[in-house]
C-alpha cells in the first residue's frame, strides 16, 4: 500500500524547502475507523467515522477516507473532514508540519497532492492558506489558489486571495553585529578664537 505520508511530505515542501521524516515511508500504515466498507469488485475501500491514519511520525484524521486502486495497483486517496488534519515531523529537525483542509486527495501514480477548501499548511510559524493547494512531488512544484480550479465568480465578485506568512529566522547572538565602535570624542577648538 502506498504511503499516506505523501500528504504531509508534499505540503511540507510548500511551506519550507525541507522534507518529511524519510524513515516514515518504511513504517507500517495503521488505519483506525468506526467502519470499513471494502468493495473488492471495484478495488475500493472506504473508511468512515473518526478515521485516524498513522505511519511513523505522520498522523492524519478525517471523517472519511476512500482508497481506489487501478489495475496496475496505483492508488488514489480522497480524505474528507471538517477538517482533514495531518501532522508529520520534518526530516533531521525537531519540528512538525501541520495541514488542514476540507478535502485532501493524493494520486500515487502521478505523485500529486491536492488540498481543497480552507486549505492551510503550517511549518514552524510559517503559514500558507488558500482554497486550493496542489503539490507535484516529482517536479517539486507548488500551486496555491484563492479559489478552487473552475470556480465561477459572479460579476463584481472579488477573487479570494492566497496568503503566505513567513517569519524571519532569529539571529543567534554570535551572528548579531557588534555595536559600532565609539567615535572619537570631539573637543571644542579653543585656539580658533585666539588667532
Amino acid at each position: 500500500m502506498r504511503t499516506f505520508a505523501f500528504l504531509a511530505a508534499a505540503c511540507l515542501a510548500l511551506a519550507l524547502p525541507a522534507r518529511a521524516e524519510r524513515a516514515d515511508r518504511e513504517k507500517d500504515i495503521v488505519v483506525n475507523a468506526d467502519h470499513l466498507y471494502a468493495d473488492d469488485a471495484n478495488h475500493t475501500s472506504t473508511f468512515e467515522g473518526n478515521v485516524v491514519v498513522t505511519q511513523g511520525t505522520m498522523r492524519m484524521t478525517a471523517n472519511k477516507v476512500t482508497v481506489k486502486e487501478d489495475p496496475d495497483r496505483h492508488k488514489f486517496y480522497v480524505a474528507y473532514g471538517n477538517p482533514v488534519t495531518f501532522r508529520q515531523k520534518r526530516d533531521n529537525v525537531d519540528e512538525y508540519v501541520e495541514g488542514y483542509a476540507q478535502r485532501a486527495e493524493f494520486d500515487d501514480l502521478n505523485d500529486i497532492v491536492r488540498l481543497y477548501e480552507k486549505a492551510r499548511v503550517t511549518s514552524n510559524a510559517n503559514v500558507i492558506t488558500g482554497e486550493y493547494i496542489q503539490y507535484d512531488m516529482r517536479k517539486e512544484l507548488a500551486e496555491v489558489q484563492g479559489a478552487p480550479p473552475g470556480t465561477k465568480l459572479a460579476p463584481g465578485e472579488i477573487t479570494p486571495r492566497v496568503k503566505v506568512t513567513i517569519i524571519p529566522a532569529k539571529k543567534d547572538a554570535k551572528d548579531a553585529k557588534a555595536p559600532p565602535a565609539p567615535g572619537i570624542p570631539l573637543k571644542p577648538d579653543t585656539e580658533a578664537g585666539n588667532k
